[in-house]
């Protein structure tokens, strides 16, 4: 289902023009907001939303390919000699190409001589027009920077070059002033078209594979993806195999529009003006046309979560000291309160503005309200936030009880008072998620309406009142939403698979939805250095199908496209049940048989002597030879059947490797406690069989998949249990029928067998070769489960 891929693997590539339109970028400081997309032709456009003098924005050129995926990305050259650039620059909204500051082309590299280097080309001394609508040729072999010319020209070395931004600025910029702009926020706009380039160097390589079409679904996040163009995105999905449904988080610090709040001495969300700033219109606009075309259907997902620096004070979830609600992100965001009239209202209106979007590019109306809770911080203290003014004001408005004591931490044990404030939040919440969801249909008929329901938050038996505040069955019980989507990254992230089936198990019994509808969100590595967490991800798909849910999810894009993710479907994969045959190859054709563990590492020598080793593997993949085994006729006929019986490559099979088929690491047989394979904590009830080679954080650990039937023994603490677990067969995961208490160290013993397919789909054997003692090789791959 899940490879993760790099560069050298990809098959495919074309050429394509170095500046390219699509592989342009953006970026700028806050509060300031732009966003660059493609018209069509060999043209981009910049949208831009200046709130303070010192705005700056850069459009980008990167030598290095930082945003596509490793199967799609285009070659690193930074050898621009002999590269010619024309385009036309038309510009509105900011300082022109003939003002001091005006739009000038920074280059950093090196120079002849290998020193960094950062070069100023003031893009006017290279323009043939009016200060704002002119042609620019830059000629890289004659490039000088400096702002009059030739007095102060400082000639450019192309032959090294990292990367090249355009500068742009609002008309009252300075560089030394952060105050807010006269009259407020200005929106600026830049058209670079008739974009060409000649040269020796005017071409790129780029990798064009095509992943077949397959059933996990794309999720995207704009807080990652603004800098990049619609259309380079799209590239990615599509060619990586996305198809149907897009799942688009419009996140928490960059749709919105903003004012300067003078007493706070912050910028904030302005409820009074156009819910989203004009660089997001353009950016969506540009996107939801691209999915309309492709006939996917967008899940348009907006949450209670906004930037705690934008967020205004009354809108803000608070603890019972009046700290505001913070997650764990830096810069940290805060969560709407559900009560307050005003921030839903808001919602509403950001959920208006997008979806008269996607009227307008004909995708059918399918909203997500994500991830709707009270916020309990995370760490230690469980600090409950349930206690802003807007929520002390209405309860006992509402319900003419006084605001009992307030919890210091979700872990505390509430009174019957405090229990009533509990469920009447759990009630405040459900009203809150049915206040949008009847918003949106009843301005756009026939919108469907998700909720997504994160469970590690939320179902913790650490903190029971959690369950009160943020899972109102009564509200969220089917049919109250057209579709039910689960997630719970932590829990994959930890490879927590107890809670992890315990969570969606209560979500899917307690809130009823049919599995139709009902999807499943996977996700998801934050940092590239975990991309083990990949594995995990996979597994808790690989479960969403098993249950029957109707779409799974990945998130997200931004984390596949870094770190090379390629999804195939089950029916594609080398150890999907349907293509593995549960039966092991005769002990009288293995036996004798040679081979043993492959890894996959690439060796580059450099020039001094010295190695550079890259493992691309991070479990070996056994590669046997059989034909050592075959000591008759009869082995051979049993052979040719087997094969047959297997259609060649088509499906798997069991093998016994005779060097390396016990738990112990000698001859002896299978003991209790031959390997640890976990140590309890009092709620896990799974553990995977594995086998450890050598010792100490050196150890390899190999998953053992395909045990022996009745060859396992189990031990807790040494001792040996006969009863109360089991052992799936095709997966090597054991089960307990009571979760190992605390600190129980789980260990197991028995034989396994090694999942196998043949290499080659044709034997080429002769029976006069056969007598005459010879054999062509005939070889197993192994295949990863």
């Amino acid at each position: 289902m899940l490879w993760l891929s790099q560069k050298a693997d990809r098959f495919e590539e074309q050429s394509i023009t170095r500046f390219d339109p699509r592989f342009w970028t953006v970026n700028f400081p806050r509060p300031m907001m732009a966003a660059v997309t493609n018209p069509g032709g060999e043209a981009l456009d910049v949208s831009l939303v200046f709130y303070q003098r010192s705005d700056l924005a850069g459009l980008i050129w990167e030598s290095e390919d930082l945003f596509d995926h490793p199967l799609l990305s285009y070659e690193a050259r930074r050898d621009y000699r002999h590269v010619v650039l024309t385009f036309r620059w038309q510009s509105v909204g900011i300082k022109t190409l003939a003002d001091g500051f005006g739009p000038t082309l920074t280059i950093e590299g090196r120079d002849a001589s290998g020193v960094s280097r950062t070069w100023f080309v003031r893009l006017w001394n290279y323009a043939s027009g009016t200060a704002s609508n002119a042609v620019i040729t830059l000629d890289f072999n004659h490039l000088d920077g400096g702002f009059f010319l030739p007095a102060e020209a400082d000639p450019v070395y192309a032959g090294d070059i990292d990367r090249m931004f355009i500068s742009m600025v609002p008309d009252d910029y300075d560089p030394e002033d952060d105050s807010p702009l006269t009259g407020g926020a200005v929106e600026g706009r830049v058209s670079m078209s008739d974009i060409r380039v000649t040269g020796g160097n005017a071409d790129l390589a780029i990798g064009d594979d095509y992943v077949k079409p397959h059933t996990i679904r794309m999720a995207n996040g704009y807080d990652d993806s603004f800098n990049i163009t619609p259309a380079r995105l799209m590239r990615n999905v599509l060619q990586l195999g996305y198809r149907e449904w897009f799942t688009h988080y419009v996140g928490m610090s960059h749709y919105y529009t903003m004012a300067w709040d003078a007493q706070a001495l912050r910028w904030v969300v302005d409820p009074a003006a156009p819910a989203l700033n004009a660089a997001t219109l353009a950016w969506h606009t540009d996107l939801f046309s691209r999915l309309a075309r492709f006939r996917m259907t967008l899940v348009l997902s907006l949450s209670f979560e906004i930037l705690d620096q934008n967020a205004p004070d009354a809108w803000a979830q608070r603890a019972h000291d009046g700290s505001r609600a913070l997650t764990g992100w830096e810069p940290p965001s805060t969560l709407i309160a559900p009560t307050n009239g005003e921030a839903l209202g808001w919602l509403e209106r950001v959920f208006s503005a997008f979806g008269d979007l996607m009227d307008a590019a004909g995708l059918p109306p399918v909203f997500q309200i994500g991830e709707p809770w009270w916020w309990v911080s995370l760490g230690e203290g469980r600090i409950p936030h349930f206690y802003d003014p807007q929520t002390l004001a209405a309860y006992p408005l509402e319900t003419g009880h006084p605001v009992p004591a307030m919890h210091q931490s979700a872990t505390e044990s509430p009174s019957a008072e405090q229990q009533l404030f509990l469920d009447w939040l759990g009630e405040k919440l459900g009203a809150a998620t049915h206040r949008l969801r009847d918003h949106v249909k009843n301005r756009y008929p026939g919108a469907h309406v998700a909720l997504l329901f994160f469970t590690p938050q939320v179902l913790d038996d650490s903190a029971p009142m959690l369950r009160s505040v943020n899972f109102p069955v009564s509200h969220w019980a089917s049919p109250a939403y057209d579709l039910m989507q689960i997630e719970d990254y932590d829990h994959v992230i930890d490879g927590n698979w107890a809670d992890h089936a315990r969570g969606v198990d209560s979500v899917v019994s307690e809130l009823g939805y049919p599995l139709e509808k009902t999807q499943f969100f996977s996700g998801f590595v934050l940092l590239e250095e975990d991309r083990h967490i990949w594995r995990n991800i996979e597994f808790a798909l690989e479960d969403a199908e098993r249950r029957g849910f109707s779409e799974r999810v990945i998130w997200a894009y931004t984390q596949v496209v870094r770190d090379g993710v390629v999804m195939f479907d089950l029916d594609q994969k080398e150890q999907d049940l349907a293509g593995f045959h549960d039966v092991r190859l005769p002990d009288t054709v293995s036996f004798g048989s040679t081979g043993g563990p492959r890894f996959s590492t690439r060796v580059v020598a450099t020039a001094s002597g010295h190695e550079r080793r890259n493992r691309d593997w991070d479990q070996a993949r056994a590669d046997y030879d059989i034909s050592s085994g075959l000591r008759s006729v009869d082995d051979l006929a049993q052979l040719m059947a087997f094969f047959r019986a297997r259609a060649g490559r088509a499906y798997g099979f069991r093998f016994r490797d005779w060097a390396d088929h016990r738990s112990s690491l000698d001859r002896s047989p299978p003991a209790p406690t031959d390997q640890e394979i976990g140590v309890g904590d009092g709620s896990n009830q799974e553990f995977q069989l594995i086998k450890r080679y050598g010792d100490g954080d050196m150890a390899h650990i190999r998953r053992i998949t395909r045990p022996v039937d009745g060859s396992v023994r189990i031990a807790l603490d040494g001792v040996e249990r006969t009863t109360g677990w089991s052992v799936d067969p095709h997966s090597g995961l054991v089960r307990f029928d009571v979760a190992p208490l605390e600190g129980a160290v789980v260990s197991a013993g028995f034989l396994f067998d090694v999942p196998v397919r043949f290499a080659d789909d044709a034997l080429s054997l002769s029976l006069e070769a056969f007598d005459a003692g010879a054999a062509p090789a005939i070889r197993l791959l192994e295949i990863k489960e």
